[in-house]
């Protein structure tokens, strides 16, 4: 199963590579499509790191009646 992380690993490259290739082709010099490829794929990196961060699974919280109940407490 792909997820969100699959695809930016995938368009990572494919940015960087295919940006700068069709810029060069669209007669921009490689000095400069170099870094605006470079820009989008860093944008995708961003992205997945703080936008849509990976995060850990909550834990699950103790339910209120779970467990023995302390001393000199009632309920």
């Amino acid at each position: 199963m792909t997820g969100y992380y699959d695809y930016v690993l995938g368009l990572i490259p494919a940015a960087l590579i295919g940006i700068t290739a069709l810029l060069n082709l669209v007669g921009l010099s490689l000095l400069i499509a170099l870094p605006v490829g470079a820009a989008v794929a860093i944008g995708l990196m961003g992205h997945a790191m703080f936008v849509k961060g990976p995060v850990n699974a909550a834990a699950p919280s103790p339910s209120a009646g779970a467990g023995p109940t302390p001393p000199g407490t009632s309920e």
